[in-house]
């Protein structure tokens, strides 16, 4: 049963229901990857402009955040969306090879229509503290060596979006966190949300061999894509060693080799993740797999550069935040038409798992898509209940939260544990993924030195 308030909320997002669905169709049509989303980030700076925002722009990445103060004292609450696309050429509505076949374009939408609805009359009332809009970019951890680049020119830290902004302090005087996830096709569910999900971190393998004649002279060659090859295998055969309570998973592609088909190839480059339950056991695990890589190129008479970065930490939703957002959503809704599972663990990864490592977040999913994320079948079905539906379910969670003088919000957030202490305390735990490195190291006699560990 909604109360006279919450009925208001919905009006109001009502009354920008329209600007919400073209936003969405906008943004499906105009997907770009990871840190190249300025047609997303200028779309949606005039539009959050006009409204009569005034911006913090990440200035050489897209992105942006907007302070709502409430003009009372109190907590800061962030509140995103996602800007990023995938790479998946085969979808029948890709542009240049690129689709939001993951809800990103929802999720923006949604976020614009939350900017509108708090500008309406009223829509502040009662409420204590500061609202955080934030459009983040680079939340698909693809692209690795694109995004390798971008670090070597100092144009970002770190691989992820929200990790990156984390690390320019846009999060400093942030309290407590959420956002909405656009996805899930079940037709009598709206909003859903587990406990959390994997971690992972992010590996560039490249093998190195010799060129030669494939046909004349093979044997002058060592071949980097047969290296390359034996070293995944001695990776699959590791699998039965990774236990289940720590949901291991590592699934590397090949990027290819860069040579005609009469030339052993000389270089075979890798990416793949290792994402886990925990940051301790991606790095426990991570061993193994370099070491399986290392002993390939070994066996080879190979060469192989390990380069491992930070991905995103495991995302924790805390469980009593949880329970308000999942009252909030059964207001609207019906509580018939919310899952929301306190044990349920997903394999995948997200950077909101950075976030909730050093405050109170939970990231929940409004139903309305088809088909398979990541998919080529992927699509908005329902964006009422993608995106419209989500507006009001993040006006009700904020209005639970900061009214009666924020006292819900200040209550998760004092009874939060969190991974890490602070932000400097986070970043200092997952900088030890950082690993480049020569693995195996041929002297003048061919004696090899293997090393693949951080010293």
């Amino acid at each position: 049963m909604m109360t006279d308030r919450q009925k208001q909320l919905v009006k109001n997002a009502e009354a920008h229901r329209q600007l919400v669905l073209d936003a969405e169709r906008w943004l499906w049509a105009h997907p770009q990857t990871g840190y190249t989303e300025w047609q997303a980030n200028e779309y949606l700076v005039e539009k959050y402009e006009s409204l009569g925002y005034e911006l913090v722009k990440a200035g050489n990445i897209p992105g942006f955040y907007t302070d709502i103060k409430t003009g009372r004292p109190g907590p800061t609450l962030c509140i995103m969306g996602e800007l990023d696309a995938l790479d998946i050429a085969n979808h029948p509505e890709s542009v240049n090879g690129m689709t939001h076949c993951c809800g990103h374009n929802g999720q923006s939408a949604a976020l614009l229509g939350l900017a509108a609805a708090f500008k309406e009359p009223g829509a502040l009332d009662g409420l204590s503290g500061t609202i955080r809009l934030m459009a983040v970019p680079a939340e698909e951890m693809i692209q690795l060596s694109f995004r390798e680049e971008l670090r070597k020119q100092g144009t970002i830290h770190y691989m992820g979006g929200k990790v990156e902004f984390m690390y320019r302090g846009f999060f400093d005087d942030v309290d407590i966190a959420m956002m909405v996830h656009g996805g899930g096709s079940k037709t009598d569910i709206d909003f859903s949300c587990g406990l959390g999900n994997n971690g992972c971190m992010a590996k560039t393998i490249t093998y190195k061999g010799r060129s030669s004649h494939a046909g004349g002279a093979p044997h002058l060659g060592i071949n980097a894509q047969y290296a390359a090859m034996l070293g995944l295998q001695a990776c699959n055969d590791l699998r039965e060693t990774f236990q289940e309570k720590d949901t291991i998973r590592f699934h590397p592609i090949l990027m290819g080799a860069k040579v005609a088909v009469n030339i052993i190839p000389d270089e075979m480059k890798i990416e793949s993740y290792v994402r886990g339950r925990t940051i301790e056991a991606m790095k426990r695990e991570n061993k193994k797999v370099n070491r399986a890589l290392a002993g390939a190129a070994l066996a080879m008479g190979a060469g192989v550069e390990l380069c491992d970065r930070p991905g995103y930490s495991p995302e924790i939703h805390d469980p009593a935040f949880m329970k308000l957002v999942e009252q909030c959503c059964g207001q609207l809704v019906g509580p018939d038409r919310v899952d929301f599972d306190y044990e349920e663990w997903s394999s995948g990864s997200s950077d909101f798992g950075d976030v909730t490592c050093v405050m109170p977040g939970v990231q929940f999913s409004a139903s309305g898509s088809q088909g398979t994320a990541h998919g080529i079948d992927y699509y908005v079905a329902d964006p009422e209940r993608m995106c419209v539906n989500s507006v009001k379910a993040q006006l009700f969670v904020t209005d639970a939260l900061l009214s009666n003088d924020g006292a819900a919000a200040k209550e998760i957030i004092a009874g939060y544990k969190p991974q890490y202490p602070s932000i400097k305390a986070y970043f200092e735990a997952i900088d030890d993924f950082i690993l480049d490195k020569d693995a195996v190291i041929y002297d003048e006699n061919g004696n090899a030195t293997v090393d693949f560990q951080n010293n």
